[in-house]
Formats: C-alpha cells, sequence, structure tokens
C-alpha cells in the first residue's frame, strides 16, 4: 500500500512538473510585435482611453490580441500588457474619453467617442502607428 501511494505522488508530481515546464514558457505561440503611436480626435491628443488590434479572421489573420492604454494621446502594447500582438491584417479599436471625473461605471471619465473601428494591416515588426479617430455623424 506504501509503493502504491509513493507511486502515485510521484506520477501525480511529475506530471505537473511537466505541465508548468511545457504550459509557462515565454516562448511558445506566435512571434508578437509591439504597436506604439498616437491617438487624435478633432485635432486633439485624446486625454485618455484604450486601443484594441484584434486579428482580422475575415481576412485569415489570427492570434492574440493586444491592448494599450491612452494617455495624452500616446499608446504602447508595452505598457499595458507586456505583450504585442501578431503582424497582418487587424481591426483596430479604440474609446476615448475626456479623463474628467472617472467613476466607477467610466473611471476613465465621460466618452468622446466609442467603439472607433479601423482595418489596418500591420508589419511583422515592431512599429510607430497613429490614428485619427473620425467623429460620427449624430
Amino acid at each position: 500500500m506504501i509503493h502504491h501511494v509513493r507511486t502515485s505522488l510521484y506520477t501525480c508530481g511529475l506530471t505537473v512538473a511537466v505541465l508548468l515546464g511545457t504550459g509557462c514558457s515565454g516562448d511558445k505561440g506566435p512571434r508578437r510585435y509591439h504597436v506604439q503611436g498616437r491617438v487624435e480626435f478633432r485635432g486633439a491628443p485624446v486625454p485618455t482611453g484604450r486601443i484594441v488590434f484584434d486579428p482580422d479572421p475575415v481576412k485569415g489573420n489570427r492570434g492574440p490580441q493586444g491592448v494599450a492604454i491612452i494617455q495624452d494621446g500616446a499608446f504602447d502594447t508595452r505598457a499595458a500588457t507586456g505583450k504585442g500582438t501578431v503582424g497582418g491584417p487587424h481591426i483596430v479599436r479604440i474609446d476615448g474619453f475626456d479623463g474628467q471625473g472617472g467613476n466607477d461605471d467610466s473611471p476613465f471619465g465621460n466618452a468622446l467617442f466609442r467603439d472607433y473601428q479601423q482595418s489596418v494591416d500591420l508589419p511583422q515588426e515592431d512599429t510607430e502607428m497613429d490614428f485619427t479617430v473620425q467623429p460620427t455623424r449624430e
């Protein structure tokens, strides 16, 4: 019985070691590239917000998304998640806020615009890309 318990513990320990050794490596998955740049709305830098880079599956691009916080018009995927996104066709989603009077509903303040989208083709290298959000007609 003791031999059976030791064998089970050994097998369990070995399984955990293998899973940890293979699942936590930073080199797994597709190569990621960092994106940095600026975002403007109505001729001025966006005070605060978020920009999301989603690989466009309709155009055959798959992989992890990149995310960055916009602060005083500038963003950098290195600062938000420490990970960029894959190159190729992407749908970029941008939310912009005034940075005034943040609360639980909107920690960034009042929305200047929400879910602005633009298609871009990112290179397979770190890159700099600026965006000018076009106002929607109301």
